[in-house]
């Protein structure tokens, strides 16, 4: 970036602040500039135009620092761009692009992208027809994801979203994914303890944090999410599979209403600006699963969050994304305080892309539970009236306790998809004593015993099955065989 002489001698124009109302600034002058372009103040500062009116432009500050009245700016004629690169994995970046804790600028960085572009074409996409292992039983049988996917992370504070992605975005990485983690106006403890988690991974080179804390500019909050979004498109066009994750989309929106407010710009419901469903969509739409003329396809898998109150989905800023997103993962308060973990509300969990990359196997397994799971609601519903139980509901009580157990999973814990499916048909067969103890202690068998190669050639035998009955055949068949192979590893 050059200074302010550089930029007011190429283009022989220049304004004047003449208002501030932090973090906007009115210029008048400037007859030749355009919506969105970067400018440049004479001290050094950035500002990016927000609106052009009669007597001049709406500036957005870019940085903290306090902008005198009469100060001069110059256009640029650009807009704003970063720099992209593998230089910028493995470690924590603000939305210029420079590093985080110091502001310093990464040398060697050739290739800078404007960071608000229009979503790719129609024509340049493809079929989403791998599925995205989250590591976590539940939404990778009951609430699939698939590469490309964009799904909505939903639920109130303290329910468990931030541990769920934490669990994802490790998983994509052992995967080889390449991952993009936004924190958006995040309190700095939360960015450092983001920092100290990527610091202990093995695949460190691969992820990347873009970080604003609530103490900086609204309008350097604003353009983190494109920021990780354009870094995501660079590792695409190199037929990367990419992971990015926004948290969260709710503060996006509040500071973009804030400092929207502040330029006079008409609201809408609940203050926002009408156009704030465009700035979600035009950011969401990014994602996909590309054509790569080498690779033969490339994907960018986004997990927005949005906080809810009080479980409320008829949010502006919630319903907006609903809309915009292939379904939504909803952490629920009731769920979370009974214990269960990870506290997902299977049945308000909506995944319109997934299944459809599901085996044959996996999907006859999710359509056995989804209906076992409608009669289990009834039948728990029913038992809480203190009537004798018949001999038949006493057993789907049982099966529905044991699938409970099955499903509540350790934070942090990552569970391939293969010994999901294994550990469910021993609980589905009642072959595990001792309760939610013994599904535990299976499941680490089971784990363990994955690790090695000639347990999870075993293993994935098992699974060459084309129907949830014929799964657990070959799981009644191998029992001992199975059992031993668990307490081998124990």
């Amino acid at each position: 970036m050059k200074d302010y002489s550089y930029y007011l001698q190429t283009f022989g124009e220049y304004g004047e602040v003449n208002a501030i109302t932090y973090p906007i600034v009115s210029v008048s002058g400037l007859p030749s500039v355009r919506s969105r372009e970067l400018v440049i103040f004479e001290n050094g500062d950035l500002g990016q135009v927000l609106s052009l009116n009669e007597s001049g432009v709406d500036v957005i500050l870019l940085g903290r620092t306090s902008i005198p009245i009469g100060t001069k700016v110059s256009r640029t004629g650009s807009q704003l761009t970063v720099p992209v690169g593998e230089e910028l994995l493995g470690h924590t970046l603000n939305p210029l692009g420079s590093l985080y804790a110091t502001n310093q600028i990464l040398p060697d960085i050739p290739e800078h992208r404007i960071i608000d572009k229009p979503p790719i074409g129609i024509s340049e996409r493809t079929r989403i027809t791998k599925q995205f292992i989250s590591g976590t039983s539940l939404v990778d049988i009951i609430v699939p994801l698939g590469r490309g996917q964009k799904q909505l992370i939903l639920g109130d504070r303290k329910t468990g979203k931030s541990t769920f992605v934490i669990t994802v975005m490790k998983n994509a990485l052992r995967d080889g994914m390449i991952t993009i983690y936004a924190a958006i106006g995040k309190k700095k403890s939360d960015i450092k303890y983001l920092e100290t988690i990527m610091d202990q991974l093995p695949e460190k080179n691969r992820m990347a944090i873009i970080a604003t804390s609530s103490f900086d500019s609204p309008g350097l909050i604003y353009l983190t999410p494109f920021t990780a979004m354009t870094l995501a498109e660079y590792f695409r066009d190199r037929g990367e599979h990419v992971l990015v994750i926004f948290d969260d989309l709710l503060s996006h929106a509040k500071f973009y209403r804030e400092f929207s407010l502040l330029a006079q710009v008409f609201p809408g419901r609940d203050s926002y600006p009408g156009d704030i469903f465009h700035i979600h969509a035009r950011l969401l739409e990014r994602a996909g699963n590309f054509k790569h003329s080498q690779r033969g396809e490339a994907s960018i898998s986004a997990l927005p969050i949005v906080e809810t109150q009080d479980t409320d989905l008829t949010g502006y800023i919630v319903s907006n994304v609903m809309s915009i997103t292939d379904g939504h993962i909803l952490f629920d308060s009731n769920i979370f305080a009974s214990g269960r973990r990870p506290a997902i509300h299977t049945g308000l969990s909506v995944t319109r892309v997934g299944k459809q990359t599901q085996t044959n196997l996996v999907r006859d397994v999710n359509r056995e539970l989804t209906s076992f799971f409608a009669i289990y609601e009834k039948v728990e519903n029913l038992s809480h009236f203190s009537t004798e139980l018949t001999d038949s509901v006493k057993s789907i009580l049982a099966t529905g306790e044991r699938i409970s157990a099955f499903f509540t999973q350790p934070a942090g814990l990552i569970v391939p998809l293969p010994v999901s499916l294994i550990l469910f048909g021993l609980v589905w067969l009642n072959f595990i004593p001792d309760g939610a103890a013994g599904v535990d202690a299976v499941r680490t068998g089971l784990l363990r015993a994955y690790h090695h190669d000639k347990h999870k050639q075993f293993m994935n035998s098992l699974l060459q099955a084309e129907t949830f009955n014929g799964l657990l055949a070959n799981i009644g068949k191998n029992k001992e065989e199975i059992f031993k192979m668990i307490h081998n590893e124990r």
